[in-house]
């Protein structure tokens, strides 16, 4: 494949009080420039993969300085939204996970939240665009960038653009009186690739899922999960005639302070399952799903198989379990690395 992948997300800031060493008399808020498909631009960028990055920040010093930071790190940022009056920040304890009840958002009224259907000049920002990526946590934010969201994928499709969507869920982002389920299914009918879990699916794009998943939170075999995947899959793809691949990510909580890790993906009417990882202690959860879609555009932006792409892209995400920042630090060489230990 030619061409540039162009990501499409928020832009935000993660704020990381460490509450059990009392940040405030420390004095100390680490923080990290980040947002899911910032991630995934991240690490394309460093994987050597033309990487584009979209989102809107306000013109200021310190978003000025942010711009300079994503292009040392070879990301194009040329397709930036430059205008509005503020930049979107969320708050995570350390050590807590994006699902947590811990996560608070400040991000109302956001240079990216004021974007609407009109904004963006579609034709110049697609311009030698070969892979389009976002979330599902833009069309979470309003109607209005769900309505921007779906102009997109329609313009890329039109445009022969291969399309992915990671199906992440945020349950504090649905707040504007819409369901994803209502949102959703327009939005993933112009995807090529869909990634996410079946959890995820079912939430978002009402797909059926067994009673036993819906009951318990846990104890179900590989071979049980792999079956739901199977079926999940199968009806993502006949209820969405343009998408060639669906992928699942499975971490488990493993002991106390560890993990279980193990994916799939659907290509031509078959399931593949990867390696399953495990790991008795982890560093840092946030990240590891947008490396995994990262490692997942890799492969098949590399023509790699898709076996060959399944396993880079979950070495790569489990590999972020151990990197404390929003987006991997590691090279292709290093998850190889890891794949062969």
């Amino acid at each position: 494949m030619q061409g540039k992948v162009l990501s499409f997300g928020e832009l935000l800031l993660r704020i990381c009080p460490d509450i059990e060493e009392n940040w405030i008399e420390h004095h100390q808020l680490p923080f990290y420039v980040g947002g899911a498909e910032l991630n995934v631009a991240t690490a394309l960028a460093l994987w050597d993969v033309p990487s584009s990055y979209l989102s809107a920040i306000p013109q200021n010093a310190i978003c000025e300085g942010i711009d300079c930071y994503l292009k040392r790190r070879n990301i194009d940022t040329s397709a930036m939204q430059w205008g509005g009056e503020r930049l979107g920040i969320y708050y995570l304890p350390k050590g807590k996970d994006l699902k947590n009840a811990g996560v608070i958002y400040d991000r109302a009224n956001s240079s990216f939240a004021s974007l609407k259907v009109g904004s963006i000049d579609w034709d110049k920002v697609l311009k030698d665009v070969k892979w389009f990526h976002f979330s599902a946590i833009c069309p979470a934010i309003s109607q209005d960038i769900a309505d921007l969201c779906l102009e997109a994928v329609q313009k890329a499709q039109e445009k022969g653009i291969f399309v992915s969507l990671d199906l992440n869920y945020r349950s504090k982002l649905w707040k504007y009186g819409k369901t994803p389920k209502e949102v959703m299914p327009p939005i993933a009918k112009y995807c090529n690739l869909i990634m996410g879990n079946i959890w995820a699916a079912h939430q978002m794009l009402g797909t059926t899922l067994d009673e036993q998943f819906l009951t318990n939170s846990s104890g179900y075999s590989e071979e049980e999960l792999q079956d739901q995947a199977d079926r999940t899959s199968r009806e993502i793809i006949a209820s969405n005639p343009v998408c060639q691949y669906v992928a699942n990510t499975f971490r488990f909580d493993h002991h106390t302070k560890g993990i279980k890790y193990y994916t799939t993906l659907f290509d031509q009417d078959r399931l593949i399952k990867s390696t399953t990882y495990i790991a008795e202690e982890i560093l840092d959860k946030v990240g590891s799903g947008d490396c995994f879609m990262a490692g997942l555009i890799y492969g098949l932006y590399s023509n790699l198989s898709p076996e060959e792409t399944l396993e880079f892209a979950t070495s790569a995400a489990f590999d972020k379990l151990f990197i404390a920042s929003d987006a991997t630090t590691s090279t292709v060489d290093d998850i190889k690395k890891r794949m062969i230990a």
